[in-house]
């Protein structure tokens, strides 16, 4: 299926797929682990190949040195069956090359340590314009609150956070996103994200934990909803 759009230079995008058949594509704490991995090999002018590192030792994926990204990576945040990432077009292609790179890269992984065949993400990826602040401000709340569905699920169905105290601790200490990142975490994966990140709009991490606070207890759960795929 072809997009019904072109990607532009010098602009964000909102990139969300799922396992194909909504399957979960995150099976343990492994997977989610190759796939931090893959995101920071695989935005990448030139090719790395895990299978020529010791994975086992992740942290030293991490410190891998690469000849120039493809992309930046603004945010992302991985769920059981699909995952979300905001990211800048630095050049015509870019974003294109990168996630073909990341599926598949992934999908290879996943189908030799699970013994299957076929596809794993539906097809084709999908993608939305970031063209105006006060979307990309909510945007960027929003994909770091998914999460919270993970704790519970009756918490944050479709309509406004129940347990806006328990939900700011779980997002805290999840690691499969880059919320960390922005509270200013010491982690090995931060160089996942782009060295032009959101300064600007957080330059320190109480505005960043203001604009969470602000989204776990908005009530209104029609805008709550008007960016899940």
């Amino acid at each position: 299926m072809q997009r019904p759009f072109e990607f532009s230079s010098h602009e964000l995008y909102h990139i969300y797929q799922r396992g194909n058949e909504k399957r979960k594509i995150f099976l343990d704490r492994g997977d989610h682990w190759r796939f931090l991995m893959l995101l920071y090999v695989c935005n990448n002018q030139t090719s790395i190949h895990l299978s020529d590192h010791d994975t086992k030792q992740w942290k030293t994926v991490f410190e891998l040195k690469k000849t120039g990204n493809l992309v930046e990576i603004v945010a992302y945040c991985l769920m059981p069956n699909h995952f979300h990432l905001l990211i800048y077009e630095k050049e015509p292609g870019g974003i294109s090359h990168f996630m073909q790179k990341l599926t598949t890269s992934y999908s290879m992984y996943f189908n030799k340590k699970y013994m299957r065949t076929g596809g794993l993400f539906e097809r084709p990826f999908k993608a939305k314009h970031v063209d105006n602040d006060d979307y990309l401000k909510y945007l960027f709340a929003y994909i770091h609150l998914n999460p919270v569905k993970i704790a519970d699920e009756a918490s944050w169905s479709g309509k406004r956070i129940a347990k806006p105290e328990t939900a700011k601790v779980f997002l805290t200490g999840y690691r499969f996103s880059s919320h960390g990142f922005y509270l200013r975490q010491s982690r090995p994966e931060n160089v996942i994200i782009g060295p032009t990140t959101f300064d600007n709009y957080f330059p320190v991490n109480t505005d960043f934990d203001a604009l969470i606070a602000e989204w776990i207890n908005f009530e209104n759960e029609d805008e709550l909803v008007k960016a899940v795929p």
